[in-house]
């Protein structure tokens, strides 16, 4: 059962009280969300770019970069990583010679694939502890923070 914090009410009674305990939750949800990871070998960054390219498809190096908020050379390492454990290949962009583009492979896929199964799998049980009604507010939430989160 999910413990119930009384004083987060009193904390958000403020927009700078429900950033600071908005910022603790998130992030200590993001947490416990990477616990979960099948394959804990591969860095976050690397990892984004997995689920980037698997939501987006293929990009070039340079979308990637700004896709993810990181410098070229930044990318060009992660992208190098990826490639030597076959997560990732590159190919000539169809239209631009002199451009590449970054693709999933079937492994990289799978990989993607396990991950999220697992990460949901456990957020699963963790929202079937919750009331009707909690589940209910968090739906409104999950909009609003999908909001926040694009901004």
């Amino acid at each position: 059962m999910l413990m119930k914090h009384p004083n987060v009410s009193q904390q958000t009674r403020t927009d700078a009280g429900l950033a600071a305990v908005l910022r603790v939750a998130v992030g200590r949800l993001a947490r416990r969300l990477r616990a979960q990871r099948p394959d804990a070998s591969l860095s976050l960054g690397q990892s984004a770019v997995l689920f980037t390219l698997a939501r987006h498809g293929q990009m070039t190096p340079g979308a990637l970069a700004d896709h993810e908020k990181v410098q070229p050379p930044s990318m060009t390492r992660i992208i190098a990583a990826l490639e030597e454990r076959a997560l990732v290949r590159r190919r000539k962009h169809p239209d631009d010679r002199r451009q590449q583009l970054v693709e999933l492979t079937d492994e990289g896929s799978q990989l993607v694939r396990a991950d999220r199964r697992r990460r949901e799998a456990w957020l699963t049980l963790r929202l079937a502890e919750l009331t009707p009604e909690e589940k209910a507010t968090l739906r409104k939430a999950a909009e609003i923070l999908e909001r926040l989160s694009q901004s």
